[in-house]
């Protein structure tokens, strides 16, 4: 269980974040590609990513075990809102204080006892030690292979990833305008309860975080299942990076037959007055059709893969995908940023 232990002026600092973060997409995803689970969301993407791989797995399975603990600078932190790009993560990555890794490393080996299964391989190798020492080589070893497996695993799905990340942020976001933090708080997924002032969550240990008056920043993530993930040291800038709500058809399915049902003045102004995201009923207060009509044009877009759909209670928030994003922008592509 984890316990996030928040004040009242915690509380009016609690913040979303505007974008993914690419470290984190990046080192949650090697999770997902080595477990077997959730194959309706991210079968397609590990047939794929598997097939563009070089070798990055088996360096990074060094520093990032398949279950528990892996180093907090992997995923580095700053103040504000705006997540790391990729080129910034790796240069926060490269200016890691040599202590840090040293006592980040030295925590990973007395966790890979509890970790390991029969035919996985210590974290302590040569690499590793060398990590340790502070030697600059290693390093530049260990960021270029973070690159080589954004780049086959991450950066070709990095506008579906950004989309789902959009939807929820819209989602919450209404939830704040509504009713404040505690409110944003209660629409976090299941494994997520708000009981003031406490924040809990489903957790693989026992962990209490006090914020002490600096806020939670809360991180949307594609690749993250299950449980959410917080920062080993609690001295680092406080993050609760989450999964985010996934719909039941594979994340990465390209558009099908459907896409030849979008013809007429209605359904174009259905899809432009989703935008920056609305609900069934304001989806038809804003096209002047009535509900039941607004929830089939919803269901033809969500179908047809250019509209994002998530539920929370009575209410279903409508987003634009990429490929919807794209036909309003007469297929210019989205920005990978």
């Amino acid at each position: 269980m984890l316990r996030i232990h928040m004040s009242g002026v915690d509380l009016s600092r609690v913040r979303m974040a505007t974008r993914p973060d690419a470290m984190w997409e990046t080192i949650l995803s090697f999770h997902r590609l080595r477990d077997r689970r959730g194959s309706t969301v991210f079968g397609k993407w590990r047939t794929e990513s598997r097939a563009r791989l070089n070798g990055e797995a088996r360096l990074l399975s060094s520093v990032v075990p398949p279950r528990g603990y892996f180093p907090d600078f992997l995923t580095p932190s700053r103040e504000g809102t705006e997540p790391f790009g990729l080129d910034a993560g790796m240069e926060a990555l490269r200016d890691t204080p040599e202590d840090r890794f040293r006592g980040e490393l030295g925590l990973l080996a007395r966790h890979a006892p509890r970790q390991r299964h029969p035919g996985e391989a210590r974290p302590a190798t040569a690499l590793l030690e060398a990590l340790a020492e502070g030697r600059t080589e290693p390093l530049g070893r260990l960021i270029g292979t973070l690159r080589g497996y954004h780049r086959a695993a991450v950066e070709p799905y990095w506008a579906h990833i950004r989309a789902s990340v959009e939807a929820d942020r819209a989602f919450r976001g209404r939830a704040l305008l509504d009713g404040g933090a505690e409110e944003l708080l209660a629409t976090l997924p299941s494994m997520i309860r708000w009981r003031p002032p406490v924040l809990e969550a489903d957790y693989p240990v026992d962990r209490e975080l006090r914020l002490d008056g600096r806020g939670l920043l809360l991180q949307p993530s594609f690749f993250c299942r299950g449980t959410p993930v917080v920062y080993r040291d609690p001295a680092l800038p406080p993050v609760l990076v989450y999964p985010v709500t996934h719909p039941a058809a594979p994340a990465f399915a390209e558009a099908g037959p459907w896409l030849g049902r979008l013809v007429g003045h209605t359904r174009s102004a259905v899809l432009q007055a989703v935008g920056h995201g609305c609900t069934t009923s304001e989806l038809a207060l804003r096209t002047g059709v009535s509900l039941a009509s607004a929830s089939q044009h919803a269901c033809v877009l969500r179908e047809a893969g250019l509209v994002m759909s998530l539920r929370h209670g009575s209410s279903v928030l409508h987003t634009l995908t990429p490929l919807g994003a794209s036909l309003l922008r007469g297929g210019a592509p989205l920005a990978l940023s």
